[in-house]
């Protein structure tokens, strides 16, 4: 979630997280009954937490979503096919509250004071990734990205996407030996995280899209390895997204 000096928050992606953001966003009233997501794409890590999300469950509750545009059906229409029976006991229309489903893909949006630019990203089936401009401060979140086998070029969406921003989440899901057997799984590395960010001149970069085989200890020495890179000189900070992390993107 990203939060800002005025005005209700940004959701990124609609994943088990959704859960108990929703709690927290429930427990404070009316301010937080309308909320905006931005979908990076349809995998099921990213929307399975769309139904369980509390201020959804509750009369009035409102979700704008901005998500990618899809060649075998709508937005709404696709996620209705995971958010039904046999899977799940009712849809999304059924729900309490209401879901406007809006299809971007290269595209400038502005909600509120909030600038969101909308760039297409290599992965697995179309996929977004997002910089966000608000505050005096800007993010970028691309947390599925296809590593070229080289890891050297990168695709001028994702430069456009993390040119000089203060804070990079990025996809490191693996290091570089996992990597030899899933070149093609969508993903990228530790490695090809730094040299994103470092080719973007980002400020600093949070790693993102742990493997879930990962472990903590795991976790660390991918964050040290990442730092002794020596592309990582060519940033302020490398470390690791973890739940609950809070971080001001500025680093003030």
């Amino acid at each position: 979630m990203v939060a800002f000096d005025d005005g209700p928050p940004l959701v990124l992606d609609l994943g088990t997280g959704l859960r108990p953001l929703g709690d927290v966003l429930a427990a404070a009233g009316d301010g937080q009954r309308e909320v905006t997501a931005l979908l990076t794409h349809l995998h099921w890590d990213h929307v399975i937490g769309l139904p369980f999300f509390q201020p959804l469950l509750q009369p009035g509750g409102r979700m704008t979503v901005y998500g990618p545009p899809q060649e075998s059906g709508s937005l709404d229409e696709l996620i209705d096919q995971v958010v039904q029976p046999p899977f799940f006991p009712v849809q999304v229309q059924q729900l309490h509250g209401s879901v406007d489903f809006r299809e971007v893909a290269d595209d400038t949006l502005y909600i509120g004071q909030t600038k969101v630019v909308v760039r297409r990203v290599p992965h697995l089936g179309t996929t977004l990734g997002f910089r966000i401009e608000a505050d005096g401060a800007s993010l970028a979140y691309i947390p599925d990205h296809q590593a070229p086998p080289d890891h050297r070029g990168v695709a001028d969406g994702v430069l456009e996407l993390a040119d000089g921003v203060d804070l990079l989440v990025h996809d490191a899901q693996y290091s570089d030996e996992e990597f030899v057997g899933k070149v093609d799984w969508g993903h990228s590395t530790v490695r090809y995280a730094v040299h994103v960010a470092a080719e973007a001149g980002a400020r600093r970069l949070a790693l993102f899209h742990h493997d879930p085989a990962h472990d903590d200890d795991h976790i660390d020495r991918a964050v040290d390895a990442a730092g002794a890179m020596a592309q990582a000189g060519r940033l302020d900070v490398v470390l690791a997204a973890a739940e609950g992390l809070a971080l001001d993107p500025t680093g003030a």
